[in-house]
């Protein structure tokens, strides 16, 4: 199945898309755990190949080879379970637990530039629709609504100034005991927003249904009841729709 083609079945899959650090896994991961729905973070899964190839000596630059080597990964994703360090899930690479290594500063140097590969996205989309067509999964990443489910029972598109999402990732690095320097962190996400805007296949764009929450000042919860309440009203114009017909 290529990129531009949808999958057959309607599945409920709730879309959570936008640039790094906007908080995309922490609402995610709220929401999954409100409604009981499965959560799938979608970057992990770029993060852990870009891992791959920096483990296996692969240079992040040759494509050719990030991408035979995507095609080969044995990755799973699973819910957190019985782990108290703050993981939102736990990832498995070639049978270890990676869920912090994908998490490093070096993966965070190259994972914008893995993420570019045609044939790296091809490969994980396939992957993350495989997931999505069971239905009641929210899903989050940056081309999760135009691209991998475009349709998406509801999609969203979550945002953050530059400063709030160097702030966030700064404090996150400080609490997994990484050293952090706040100004290279803010130049990185500025970069990294380049990279994925301007990349030629499924740049970070908000699809044009989706809605544009801004989390810059607001708690988790605050972020969380707005979308709960544009839930509720999808849900009754959906049982509308369907007393109409």
């Amino acid at each position: 199945m290529s990129e531009g083609t949808l999958p057959q079945k309607k599945t409920k899959v709730i879309a959570i898309d936008g640039p790094a650090a906007s908080g995309k896994s922490t609402i995610g991961l709220c929401l999954a755990e409100v409604l009981g729905y499965l959560f799938l973070d979608t970057g992990s899964m770029y993060r852990a190949a870009t891992l791959a190839a920096l483990r296996d000596g692969i240079d992040p630059a040759d494509e050719s080879a990030v991408t035979e080597l995507a095609r080969r990964l044995q990755l799973q994703i699973r819910p957190a379970a019985g782990e108290d360090d703050g993981r939102h899930y736990t990832v498995i690479l070639d049978g270890y637990d990676v869920t912090w290594d994908i998490r490093s500063p070096e993966v965070d140097a190259h994972v914008s530039a893995v993420s570019s590969y045609p044939g790296v996205r091809h490969e994980m989309v396939r992957r993350q629709r495989e997931i999505g067509s069971s239905g009641n999964v929210v899903m989050v990443g940056r081309d999760i609504g135009t691209v991998v489910v475009p349709e998406a029972f509801l999609k969203l598109y979550l945002v953050a100034s530059a400063q709030e999402r160097a702030r966030r990732r700064w404090q996150d690095r400080q609490e997994q005991g990484h050293s952090a320097d706040y100004e290279e962190i803010l130049s990185d996400i500025i970069r990294r927003d380049r990279i994925d805007s301007s990349r030629r296949y499924s740049p970070l764009r908000a699809a044009e249904d989706a809605i544009m929450i801004d989390s810059t000042g607001k708690s988790k919860e605050e972020v969380l009841s707005e979308i709960l309440q544009l839930l509720a009203e999808r849900d009754d114009s959906s049982q509308t729709q369907l007393k109409a017909a």
